[in-house]
């Protein structure tokens, strides 16, 4: 039986009553699971009138008070965490292991909301003149909105809303068309937590629903993940519309390897972090940049990476799942074709993969390229899918000088033995994020989190001088970089101009 994704207003979760439904699909069979509505604009209005009515109450509710919705929250989340995870394989395609870590990453930031009245502290500064004082406070910002891709549907909306709303603000989300099912469901569980009616609000649709919420006087921020060309249309347009925006974008994450790394270390961590996932992640590794002579290791990674298989979500010997669409199956199908075409070295092809049972299912096999250089489309662009390149330089300085030529500053690793090549490649990386004998340095939630350059797009944007030669050519020259129709974030048509 198919299921009709309710929208959730007011807190009450109703049906709408739009005439345009979008098909949700599994992954892994491409059978419709679920219809989703395209919220009509009174349903848009009406949820921002609601969380703009619960911001006035919910603001002045005491800081403790606000923490311990949070608490209960978590609570409910461990409580349904395999559930959760169950319900996620099933609209993404993950594998029950990458889901259940998917739930887990969100509970671990629900749990930082839960302890938010350390992160609302204000400053003084006594005597700043004979006998006057001076003292900043921290206040809520009013309505948020959210807007968030298919790839981790629980950990992203978690980013959000539990952070924003513990704050004191309310809050709109929007989640992917593609994987609407989790969303619904951690509102459900958060309802039950006692969050008052109207604090959240879920949303549905595609771009002419986001540009509702880019637009709408009442909202004051907007917090979006996915892909470069989406994010540079959300931060153009919302901040014409004078709000604050952080726009997380695409990513193309490097891993250097020295000569002297331990080389069953590297070969273990770069395979989980290529083909993770179906590599359908903001932080998965796509380049391997082999120094001096670990080219020779490239013959070793390609039997590493042959022993992964891609399968279904309940597959306990399955590698990985299947990839969000048929679309975005047929995009990186392409970009094979093109890194064949352009003169790299296919050395694991896994274009013609197939999973026995699920002939119907989106997938890729692990896929591994040589002799790639920085001309090729296959590296220009984020892929977003289970294939790895290799390049090779000889020297830590020309990796560096690589790393930080590329248009994208999201997460970058070394794996080396040496302390001071570590230490001068933290230094000298232009990369938000950087990982020592890591391969995904991904932060706990008591820590920031960002990408530079072409990866993110906000208020703490760190332009470095790559930055702003990619943002001018990208004006013009978009596809020099990226296409347009990326499917690293929701599936809105937009052409640029």
């Amino acid at each position: 039986m198919i299921r009709f994704v309710p929208l959730f207003i007011d807190g009450e979760f109703r049906q709408s009553k739009t005439e345009e439904w979008i098909d949700v699909t599994n992954p892994a069979t491409n059978d419709v699971i679920a219809e989703l509505p395209c919220s009509t604009e009174s349903e848009m209005a009406e949820a921002v009138n609601s969380a703009t009515q619960a911001f006035a109450l919910w603001k002045n509710v005491a800081v403790p008070e606000r923490a311990r919705v949070m608490l209960r929250y978590q609570h409910l989340l461990k409580e349904h965490h395999d559930e959760l995870a169950i319900l996620l394989s099933h609209e993404t395609g993950k594998i029950l292991a990458d889901a259940k870590g998917d739930v887990w990453r969100g509970i671990e930031v629900v749990e930082q909301a839960a302890n938010i009245a350390s992160n609302m502290m204000g400053e003084m500064v006594e005597n700043v003149a004979t006998d006057i004082d001076t003292y900043s406070i921290i206040q809520p910002l009013g309505v948020c909105c959210g807007i968030t891709p298919f790839n981790f549907p629980a950990m992203i909306p978690l980013w959000m809303f539990p952070i924003a709303i513990a704050s004191g603000n309310t809050f709109i989300l929007k989640p992917s068309e593609q994987v609407p099912l989790t969303s619904i469901r951690l509102a459900e569980l958060f309802e039950q937590s006692g969050a008052p009616k109207g604090v959240l609000q879920i949303v549905h649709g595609r771009k002419p629903q986001v540009d509702f919420l880019l637009s709408h006087p009442d909202i004051r921020t907007i917090s979006f993940v996915g892909s470069v060309p989406v994010a540079q249309y959300i931060y153009r347009t919302a901040t014409q519309h004078f709000k604050r925006v952080q726009a997380f974008a695409g990513a193309k994450n490097h891993m250097v390897v020295m000569p002297d790394a331990n080389k069953d270390q590297v070969l273990n961590n770069l395979v989980g972090a290529s083909v993770g996932a179906a590599g359908q992640r903001c932080m998965a590794i796509s380049v391997a940049v082999f120094v001096g002579g670990t080219t020779a290791w490239i013959s070793d990674l390609k039997a590493e990476m042959a022993k992964i298989k891609p399968g279904c979500w309940d597959d306990e010997s399955a590698g990985y799942g299947p990839l969000i669409s048929k679309q975005a199956k047929e995009r990186v199908l392409g970009l094979i074709q093109e890194g064949k075409d352009q003169g790299a070295v296919c050395e694991l092809d896994g274009s013609a993969c197939t999973v026995e049972g699920f002939e119907n299912g989106n997938w890729i096999g692990p896929t591994l390229f040589s002799g790639v250089t920085t001309k090729m489309s296959i590296y220009q662009q984020e892929i977003f899918g289970p294939v790895l390149m290799c390049l090779e330089v000889d020297t830590l300085e020309e990796a560096i000088a690589l790393v930080n030529d590329n248009p994208y500053g999201n997460g970058t690793s070394i794996f080396t033995a040496s302390g001071a090549a570590a230490r001068k490649f933290q230094h000298e990386i232009e990369v938000g994020q950087v990982g020592i004998n890591v391969p995904i340095p991904v932060p706990l939630p008591f820590f920031s989190f960002t990408g530079w350059r072409g990866s993110f797009y906000g208020d703490l944007h760190a332009y470095g001088k790559q930055a702003v030669r990619f943002y001018t050519e990208t004006k013009t020259v978009t596809s020099r970089w990226f296409d347009e129709d990326v499917v690293s974030g929701p599936n809105l048509t937009i052409q640029l101009k």
